[in-house]
Parts: structure tokens; sequence; C-alpha cells
């Protein structure tokens, strides 16, 4: 079974199931899930918990003796497994494997991990937890379903803000939740329960966005020129290098490129994404930005990246950044045909 971390707590009291696997990029939901079901178990009756951290040399017979032993103290017990490199290697699958068939109701077994590649949630020590437990996944919140989410929270602590505060907010706390977390708790211990001004907020957050260069490339692609400028911003003070942003925005001009030829070929759209090695969390992005997007518009645009490779190394004059602006502003602001 597969459920949000949002919808956790509704399931949780419903009763506890005898496996979870919590995994994700999204720290703070993670732990959050985590700590819902370590309450939820203690509440129930799992007063025994012990904590397995895999890590180089892990004896995976632990995991085994954990899951079968209990103490003179305790019918009931909770096995914390964490992963924190998300590879269990090939005696670890084979040992979570095993366990998924022997679960039972005195024990419930939480297994933490972190972000996982697409290979990764295929094996098939991934694919028997999937089968066998309750996965929530924690993913990163998108900066349009942010506002929503901080205003969630906000409501958590008998506080509100219209529209525009909530936009405001979540731009200056984009990528870090624990961040966001932070700055929402803040404004409780600054302000009474009740509607919150835009000054109130503006004055009290700090801008703690963690940018990175593929949500600058995400914003290439949707269009969002000012956002874009925005995060290279962030990024340039950040000290982030160069040639690392040029390279996620020419990865995704070049799919745009192989996609939109191959549509124009008359080729199907999922294996032209599948053939330019466009899935997951990219795939959306590069739908939506194929309707501006032409072969020859993405020619120019490579053309471009070209030039400022060369700024980057130094073989012609200019500033890296702003010629970094510039193609990134320029792919925005390409207009569907």
């Amino acid at each position: 079974m597969k459920i949000s971390s949002e919808d956790l707590p509704r399931h949780l009291a419903r009763g506890l199931a005898p496996l979870y696997v919590v995994h994700g990029e999204a720290l703070l939901l993670a732990i959050e899930a985590a700590d819902a079901i370590r309450v939820a178990a203690r509440t129930a009756g799992y007063s025994e918990r012990e904590v397995l951290m895999v890590e180089k040399g892990f004896n995976w017979a632990e995991l085994r003796n954990s899951a079968q032993s209990l103490s003179l103290f305790s019918t009931r017990k909770l096995v914390d497994l964490r992963i924190p490199s998300g590879k269990p290697g090939v005696e670890g699958a084979q040992a979570l494997q095993d366990h998924c068939q022997h679960l039972n109701a005195d024990t419930v077994t939480l297994v933490s991990l972190p972000r996982l590649d697409k290979t990764t949630q295929s094996s098939k020590w991934f694919t028997t937890l999937a089968e066998q437990g309750v996965m929530i996944s924690a993913d990163e919140i998108a900066l349009s379903a942010l506002p929503g989410w901080i205003a969630g929270r906000l409501k958590q602590q008998g506080q509100s803000a219209d529209a525009d505060t909530l936009v405001f907010l979540a731009e200056k706390v984009e990528g870090n939740l624990l961040a966001a977390y932070q700055e929402i708790q803040k404004l409780a211990l600054l302000f009474p329960a009740g509607q919150l001004s835009f000054e109130q907020v503006k004055d009290a957050v700090m801008d703690v966005a963690r940018y990175d260069v593929f949500k600058l490339s995400e914003a290439m692609l949707a269009g969002d020129a000012a956002r874009y400028a925005h995060i290279l911003d962030g990024l340039r003070a950040e000290g982030e290098a160069t040639v690392l942003v040029l390279w996620a925005l020419v990865e995704d001009i070049r799919a745009l490129g192989r996609v939109s030829r191959a549509m124009q070929q008359g080729g199907n759209l999922n294996s032209a994404l599948r053939d330019a090695r466009v899935w997951g969390a990219r795939q959306k992005p590069v739908e939506r930005a194929l309707r501006r997007f032409s072969p020859a518009i993405a020619e120019r645009a490579l053309r471009q990246a070209a030039h400022v490779d060369k700024v980057i190394k130094g073989l012609r004059p200019g500033d890296a950044w702003d010629e970094l602006l510039q193609l990134g502003i320029r792919c925005a602001r390409v207009q569907a045909a």
C-alpha cells in the first residue's frame, strides 16, 4: 500500500500495520512520518524499541534476531531499521525479503530510506517491501503546492495569512522544508493566533531558500523568467559552480530538442521521452515545455549554451553569470507556436 505523508495520521488512527517504509528526499516529512509511527506504536503497546543502523559491516542476522526476540518485560516490539545509503547490498536485499515473509502482529518494523532512484525502486527487495508493507513517500513539495502546505501548518498553530503572503513565504523557503518549519514556528512565537499581515511575515522571515540547479532548470522549462532570475541569483550567492549550472540547463535543452524532433517525425511521446532519458520528476516539466519549443529553437539555445561554455572557460570575454541569465530567460520567454 502506498500513502502520502499527509494521509499517514488517518491511516494510523485505524490501526498499525506490521511493516512501514519511509523514503524520500524531504527530510522534515520523513522525520515526521517516522516519529508518528513510533508514537502510534508506543501508544498501541509496542513498548520495546530496537534501533538498527545499517552501516559498513552491518550484520544482517541482527534484523532476524531482533524481529524474533522480545524482552522479558514486553510482548510487543518496534524494530527501527535505518538504511542511510539506501543500498542494503546483496545480503541485505535477501534479508529484507526474508523478513517480509515472517511479519507478525507482535512486531512492527519501520524501515527508513533516503531518496531512491528508479532502478532501486524497481529492485526485488524494494518491491517486496512495497507489496508487504505500507509505503510512505516523503517527497519534496513543489513550489506551486508550497503555499497550501504552509497554510495548513499555520492553521495548526491557529494562524492564517492571505494568498499573497503565503506565496511570498513559499518563495523565501523554497526547497528547504526544515527551514520552512522553523520559520512557521517562529511566527507562532512572535505573533498571537489569528490573521498575519504581509508586513509581519516580511519582517520576521529570513531568506532561507536552498537553491539548486534542477529547480533553476525547472523554472526555465516552466517559462517562469522571474523565478529563474531569482534562483540564479541565489546560486550565484551560494557560490555554485557555473559549469554545473550550465550542464543542468543543457541537459534539458538537449532533451527538448530530441523529443520535439521525434514528435515532428511522427513518433510516440512516451517513447521519445524514454529515448531522451526523461523520466521521473523531469517528465512533466519537459512535456509542458514541448508546447513552446521546436527543434530549431532548441538548436539555437544549444548554440548560445556553447558560447556560454567558452565564456566560463575564459576563451571568450564576458560574465558567465550574465550569460547564464540571458540563456535561461530567452528559453523561458519562448512563446508557444
